[in-house]
């Protein structure tokens, strides 16, 4: 699910809703839950003395009135001895008419939002019950909206949102991401007029001769409970396919509302290329035996209901989003809220690698930037305390940005192919796919595929807060025989939770003798490194891939502080033309926020090659143009009130 819901930032919309385009789907959402008004509920665990195995759901709905009548089918197993009663969740605005098990009406009582049953004996451990609860009522609408009916453009739209306590708004559960169900039905009776959609596949329709229909949808993988939905419209349904194989193809199909679907067809046709890239990358999509797709519903965001998403939004980055949730979300679900980042983070840097694959890497940087402007904004850690509230799990800023920020800072540490492996083995470890997992489990994977003990990085990212300050210093001096030795100095600032930051840095270190990238293990909050180069130093660089969620305070050449420009300046590009590649310099000679935008000939932005706090200083960027038509392009210098702009060639 993707929406930017931090409620400080409610004095503070007018700011969000100013920013560039990519913040667009966080805009979107935050208004969505905003407009909700909804932003609080008491975590509610379920009976922990029960499994639930199956879920199925035969179920009719009308609108006038509007009413939903049925039965919920549940199979569970008993976990612990000596009891003699479980409960279901279910909230009381829905009335249970009867229980049925084994053809015998069971008595129970509902009350405080629990349907309670009780025996005369104790349950065995491992006992299977099973379950048919036939109830009707109008299901309430907890958090974001857990069941609506509601309308478009003069047409019925009933959908489902249930994350993350309101499954029990509509169907007796478990209602605990924890306990995953090994596969559900959901059978829905409606208007023949209207298209019910659900989770799985379609193996069924039946004309009812009485102006109604059912639709009956079959999941046959483990599902956790909020992840079950329904949608009902007068959809258009529009079908492409995912081939992963030479005989073989996803069914991609989308339900959409008839008034929107011309306008939202041209980003529907790009699922198929982002099935393939996140396959690529993750490893084969999860559901292959079963569908992909997308259905309109009401609410402002989107929801990563299992093989079929719910969307009010049909933008590149939240298509993405929620395509990408199911392999972190649905696959490998969040055992509880307090990990949620291991769904929404995963899904928000999911969004990168998406770009990544269409844009190079600058598209990806200026990606991972705006992630990184908004994670500085996270307050607390990205482990949730408080899950009783939904706007604390679902903080924009932590549970989303800088959950995808953890994750690029740990492409740095492993690299680009163990890190992509690492996420490819955690979907498909046997203990989890398919199943649940915490932080813990994740870093025990990635520690598994990269070899390295990555402990203080997950406990000071995920369980600590804030990020790093520092202060950084170096001086060199001579060894003979062109062999300097450089005293490069790391301070960082006071810090509460951890005192200080460990990591890995990069370092560039430009020499008389040529250029070097090498890498510091900084475990200290006041540190030295003595790094021996050949060749005279020029300059070093810290962190110049940007892995590192920070700031710089300072930065002093202790050999030559007049170095420091004393202007700012924005050099030609070399060479010009160019094909497919180019160096961009550029000197700021104040701390600032610096931006270095590459536009078309009709003013489009291309390319962000900088956008971050500098501190003063002499820089150069590479920009590479690989994936862009031969032409005159154009390269802006935004610093403080410092603006310039030069032309460039790329001739192919």
């Amino acid at each position: 699910m993707k929406y930017y819901l931090m409620i400080m930032l409610l004095f503070l919309s007018t700011i969000i809703f100013a920013q560039e385009e990519n913040n667009a789907v966080y805009r979107q959402e935050m208004k969505a839950f905003l407009n909700s008004g909804k932003f609080q509920k008491v975590q509610y665990p379920g009976d922990s003395n029960i499994d639930v195995t199956y879920y199925g759901l035969d179920l009719a709905i009308t609108t006038s009135p509007n009413l939903l009548k049925g039965s919920a089918s549940i199979n569970l197993k008993i976990t612990s001895a000596l009891m003699n009663s479980f409960f279901l969740d279910l909230q009381d605005p829905l009335t249970v008419d009867s229980v049925n098990s084994n053809g015998k009406n069971l008595s129970f009582i509902h009350q405080n939002d629990k349907i309670t049953f009780s025996n005369n004996s104790v349950f065995n451990i491992g006992e299977e019950i099973k379950l048919i609860i036939y109830y009707h009522g109008v299901p309430g609408s907890s958090g974001f909206g857990s069941f609506e009916f509601g309308s478009h453009n003069g047409q019925p739209a009933i959908y489902t949102l249930s994350e993350p306590y309101g499954t029990s708004d509509w169907f007796p559960c478990k209602d605990t991401p924890a306990d995953k169900a090994d596969s559900s039905d959901v059978w829905i009776t409606c208007s023949n007029s209207l298209i019910p959609v659900s989770n799985g596949k379609l193996v069924q329709i039946i004309d009812n001769g009485n102006g109604t229909h059912t639709y009956k949808w079959k999941n046959h993988h483990p599902i956790a409970q909020y992840l079950i939905s329904l949608a009902i419209s007068n959809y258009t349904e529009y079908t492409t396919y995912y081939k992963y194989s030479k005989i073989d193809s996803l069914p991609i199909v989308h339900y959409i509302y008839p008034e929107h679907f011309n306008s939202v067809k041209p980003n529907l046709d790009l699922t198929a290329d982002m099935i393939k890239v996140f396959s690529e990358k993750f490893g084969q999509y999860p559901y292959l035996d079963e569908k992909y797709g997308h259905a309109e519903f009401g609410w402002g965001g989107g929801m990563e209901h299992q093989t079929v998403s719910s969307m009010g939004a049909f933008s590149r980055d939240i298509i993405s989003h929620e395509l990408s949730h199911q392999w972190f979300g649905d696959k490998v679900t969040c055992k509880d809220w307090h990990h949620i980042w291991l769904n929404e983070g995963f899904a928000t840097y999911a969004e990168g690698v998406y770009i990544e694959s269409i844009s190079g890497t600058a598209g990806y940087k200026s990606f991972i930037n705006g992630e990184m402007n908004r994670a500085k904004n996270a307050q607390g850690t990205i482990y949730v305390q408080n899950i009783s509230s939904i706007n604390q799990i679902f903080d924009g800023n932590r549970s989303y940005a800088k959950g995808a920020v953890v994750l690029h800072m740990l492409r740095g540490i492993t690299g680009e192919n163990v890190f992509f492996n690492i996420l490819k083995s955690y979907a498909s470890d046997p203990a989890l796919a398919y199943g649940v997992a915490t932080t813990e489990d994740f870093q025990a994977v990635a520690e598994s595929v990269s070899g390295l003990d990555l402990n203080y990085f997950f406990q000071e990212w995920i369980y600590g807060e804030g990020f790093p300050s520092y202060s950084l210093s170096w001086s060199k001096e001579s060894l003979g025989n062109d062999l300097f030795v450089i005293h490069y100095n790391i301070e960082q600032a006071f810090h509460k939770n951890p005192g200080f930051f460990t990591m890995p840095i990069q370092l560039d270190i430009s020499t008389s003798n040529g250029d070097t990238t090498i890498t510091i293990f900084n475990n200290q909050k006041s540190q030295q490194f003595d790094i021996t180069v050949s060749g005279n130093p020029i300059s070093v660089t810290f962190d110049p891939d940007n892995f590192i969620l920070k700031s710089i305070s300072s930065v002093t050449d202790v050999n030559d502080e007049l170095s420091l420009p004393a202007e700012f300046s924005l050099s030609q590009n070399y060479p010009n033309p160019f094909n497919p590649s180019t160096k961009i310099k550029y000197s700021i000679k104040e701390q600032g926020n610096v931006k270095l935008i590459v536009y078309d000939v009709l003013g489009r932005e291309v390319a962000t090659l900088v956008n971050e706090q500098k501190p003063a200083g002499n820089y150069e960027v590479t920009f590479d143009a690989s994936r862009l038509s031969s032409g005159v392009y154009f390269y802006r210098l935004r610093a403080g009130s410092f603006v310039s702009t030069k032309k460039m060639i790329l001739l192919r």
